[in-house]
């Protein structure tokens, strides 16, 4: 199977080297920055991103402008887009004639657009929504779930899922990384597994700060069942089905995002509890953390549709400098009783 994944980041970097290990695939990694290409040519690994691991000799390294990018996909069976979300739109424009299945790893919302622009883009969109926008006959899908890119490098076990409308994508996708240390589930409830993908970093966010705070595994816990529940409203409200969120995408990458060392976002809320301004703990990550450009669109879909996520809303709060983590943490002690609801 010819793959060609589009971005030389930690976790582009990681899927391409699992499905060119063995030779198993014909696979090529493409990176945008001509001095990224260079030292992952001249180092043979993704030093920056990916420590201690080496490229297999079979992954074929491109990069530079758009011909580049044009030549790069051609021939292809199956277009992988390792972009954060602000570059997918871009991305999904220029491979829209692409005839082969696509898919994108990125989890979380666009930016939200001015109120001047179209109703539904105002709020910022999931990738699956920015497809039907720009690239409409495309035949594309998410793969998603709980997974740190060094882990899966390393090859050690992790499972994800395949989700498309398209059987086809569906198909495409397992075969080219479902492995014996990588297993590859499908689904066909894409909009539920972009939720859990987007909303679980949020939450990540103020599970760091719970744990900053040294509030105890209580809290942890509380925090988790009920960030789930906020999870799984807002993706019911858009279309998605309810048990979808107690799977890999939900549950799964909620679980290993809020508690995980590897976890960016996680990170976040420990520097922010620990008394960093937002600008000094985003620096200092060195790395892209999609819950602080995407918290605040997650709330205004949820208000749009009426979905309650008090959570999710003291984290926009709090990056916004509205409350101090200590206040955030006493607005969600303070709301008043009620009846426990998914």
């Amino acid at each position: 199977m010819n793959i060609v994944v589009i971005g030389a980041g930690a976790w582009g970097t990681a899927l391409a080297v699992c499905a060119a290990r063995d030779a198993l695939h014909r696979v090529t990694l493409w990176a945008r920055d001509a001095a990224r290409l260079n030292a992952l040519q001249g180092e043979r690994a993704n030093t920056r991103y990916l420590p201690g691991i080496a490229l297999p000799a079979s992954l074929q390294l491109k990069g530079g402008g758009e011909a580049s990018l044009a030549e790069a996909v051609q021939g292809q069976d199956l277009i992988i887009m390792a972009t954060p979300v602000a570059a997918a739109r871009g991305l999904l424009l220029r491979l829209r004639q692409a005839r082969v299945p696509v898919a994108w790893l990125s989890k979380g919302f666009e930016a939200a657009l001015p109120a001047s622009a179209p109703s539904l883009a105002s709020f910022g969109l999931l990738v699956h929504e920015i497809r039907a926008q720009v690239a409409i006959n495309l035949r594309a899908g998410v793969l998603s779930g709980p997974s740190f890119a060094l882990e899966v490098a390393r090859g050690q076990p992790t499972a994800l899922v395949a989700a498309s409308e398209h059987a086809e994508v569906r198909g495409a996708l397992v075969e080219a990384f479902h492995s014996s240390t990588l297993r590859v589930y499908a689904s066909d409830d894409i909009v539920g597994v972009e939720v859990g993908g987007a909303v679980k970093n949020v939450l990540a966010i103020a599970t760091g700060l719970c744990d900053g705070l040294q509030l105890g595994l209580n809290a942890r816990a509380a925090l988790i069942t009920r960030g789930l529940a906020e999870m799984t409203r807002l993706g019911v409200a858009l279309g998605a089905r309810a048990e979808t969120f107690t799977g890999l995408s939900g549950l799964g990458d909620l679980v290993l995002t809020a508690t995980g060392d590897l976890s960016r976002n996680r990170q976040v809320g420990l520097l922010l509890a620990q008394g960093k301004s937002l600008p000094e703990a985003v620096e200092s990550l060195g790395h892209v953390a999609e819950g602080v450009y995407c918290a605040r669109t997650v709330v205004q879909r949820a208000a749009g549709l009426g979905v309650e996520m008090p959570i999710a809303q003291s984290v926009v709060a709090l990056l916004d400098g509205q409350l101090k983590p200590a206040e955030a943490v006493a607005a969600l002690m303070g709301r008043g009783p009620t009846v426990e609801q998914a």
